[in-house]
């Protein structure tokens, strides 16, 4: 084959440390941008990006430049430079190590981007914790409990 091909789409997501409430009304949209606009200059191309007060959802299509691991690196390490320099509040910001990464099959795109979208009313119900441990079991995801929330 003459050209290397792919379109994978995937579901990444990661909290706050220690999951503060920091992604505020104050910031969010811009915060979403601007993780978008990473994803995008990594050739990355943003479908969705949302969250809620703790943690973040990017749904994007891996570009073959890049790997999975590097792209949540960049990904983590600007916008984490990037809102400390937001105000006061955000001084003190930092991710929480570690993410989650799952595979989205293509004709579950609009049921993938809803969902993100729709975070706020998702979390009425359920807890990050809640929501990230769900993941791991539809993915059937090997884990130890212990380490997973620090």
């Amino acid at each position: 084959m003459g050209q290397s091909l792919n379109k994978i789409y995937v579901h990444l997501v990661f909290s706050t440390k220690h999951r503060k409430p920091l992604i505020t009304d104050l910031i969010k949209e811009e915060l979403f941008s601007y993780l978008g606009g990473i994803c995008k200059n990594l050739e990355c191309n943003p479908i969705q990006v949302g969250g809620y007060q703790d943690h973040i959802h990017i749904l994007c299509i891996l570009s073959k430049k890049i790997a999975l691991m590097k792209l949540i690196e960049e990904v983590k390490s600007h916008s984490s430079k990037w809102i400390k320099t937001k105000g006061v509040a955000f001084e003190n910001f930092y991710w929480q190590n570690g993410y989650g990464a799952f595979s989205v099959n293509p004709t579950e795109l609009e049921i993938v981007k809803n969902y993100i979208v729709n975070q706020k009313e998702h979390h009425r119900k359920k807890t990050f914790q809640e929501e990230f441990l769900a993941f791991l079991k539809k993915y059937n995801v090997e884990y130890d409990e212990k380490y997973i929330w620090d």
